[in-house]
C-alpha cells in the first residue's frame, strides 16, 4: 500500500489538463465515490476523479441518475477529497441544483467547500449565463454535452447524440458557445468520434469522451463498469479492465496507460 511521503507529485489543476491537451497528452478520469476507490486512483496516477451523480445507479441501486440530492453529492464529494493528494477532484451538479443561475451559484460553492475542485453540470448553450456566473466566481466547470442523464427523459433514453447534419451543428455550436462562456473542460458523452475529434480540434479547452472516440484529449468511465461489474447490459464504450490488471488498483492502472497509449478507446468501442 502506498504512503504519503515528499515525493507526492503537484495537484492537477485546470491549467494542468489545459497544458496537456496542448502538448498533446492524455489524460485519464474516472469515478469514485469513496475515499478508500479514490486513494487507489490517486496513486494510480489519474488525473481526474469525479465525484459523479452515477452514484444514484452504482451505489444507491436507482434507475436514473435523476433522484440524487445536493446531500448525497456533498457528502460522497467530502469523502473522495479526503483520499485525493494529486487528482483534481471534480463533483457532479445534480438534477435540478442549478435551474437558475444563483441555486447553480450557491451548491456549487458548497460542494467546492466541500474539497471539490471543480464542478460539472449538465446542459447545452442554455446553460452559458449558469457557467459565466460560476467561473466569474472562480469556481471552475466542466459543461457536460451530448447524451446527458439527467435528461434522458426527454431525450428518449440512453441515445447516440450528434448524429445528422443539424445535431451535429447544434452540438459544435453548444461547445462553441460553453467555452466561450468560460467552462474549462467539455464532457462529450455518447457522441460520434468523427464529431468528437471535431470539437475536440476546434476548442481550446480540454475535452473529455466517454463513449466519443479516441481523438478526446482525456477518458472517463464509471468505475464499475471499468472493473467489469456492470449490473444489466454493459455499454458498448465500456472495457472491463480488471483482467489484464489483476487487481483493482492494477486495473486502474492498466486503464490509465491505455488512455495515454491511445489504445482505449479502440474502434469497437465507438459510435459513428
Amino acid at each position: 500500500m502506498s504512503t504519503q511521503n515528499d515525493s507526492v507529485k503537484p495537484r492537477i489543476t485546470t491549467l494542468s489538463l489545459l497544458k496537456m491537451k496542448q502538448s498533446g497528452e492524455k489524460f485519464a478520469s474516472l469515478t469514485a465515490y469513496d475515499a478508500t476507490f479514490a486513494g487507489i486512483m490517486d496513486d494510480a496516477g489519474v488525473e481526474v476523479i469525479l465525484v459523479g451523480d452515477s452514484l444514484g445507479m452504482v451505489i444507491q441501486g436507482k434507475e436514473t441518475t435523476v433522484p440524487v440530492t445536493m446531500d448525497d453529492m456533498a457528502y460522497h464529494t467530502r469523502l473522495v477529497a479526503r483520499a485525493c493528494r494529486r487528482a483534481l477532484v471534480m463533483a457532479d451538479m445534480p438534477f435540478m441544483s442549478f435551474a437558475t443561475p444563483e441555486e447553480a451559484l450557491r451548491n456549487a460553492a458548497r460542494l467546492m467547500q466541500e474539497g471539490g475542485h471543480m464542478v460539472k453540470l449538465e446542459g447545452n448553450s442554455h446553460q452559458a449565463e449558469t457557467v459565466h456566473r460560476l467561473t466569474a466566481q472562480g469556481i471552475p466547470v466542466c459543461a457536460h454535452i451530448g447524451l446527458r442523464p439527467q435528461s434522458i427523459h426527454k431525450m428518449g433514453g440512453y441515445i447516440v447524440q450528434g448524429r445528422g447534419i443539424d445535431a451535429a451543428r447544434a452540438m459544435i455550436e453548444d461547445a462553441r458557445v460553453l467555452e466561450e462562456a468560460g467552462a474549462d473542460i467539455l464532457l462529450l458523452e455518447c457522441v460520434p468520434s468523427e464529431l468528437a475529434g471535431e470539437i475536440t480540434a476546434s476548442a481550446r479547452t480540454p475535452v473529455i469522451g466517454i463513449g466519443a472516440g479516441n481523438q478526446c484529449d482525456g477518458q472517463i468511465l464509471v468505475l464499475y463498469d471499468m472493473l467489469g461489474i456492470t449490473r444489466g447490459r454493459t455499454p458498448k464504450f465500456v472495457k472491463n479492465f480488471l483482467p489484464e490488471g489483476e487487481s483493482v488498483a492494477g486495473a486502474i492502472e492498466a486503464f490509465a496507460r491505455a488512455v495515454k497509449s491511445v489504445e482505449f478507446p479502440g474502434p469497437e468501442h465507438e459510435f459513428q
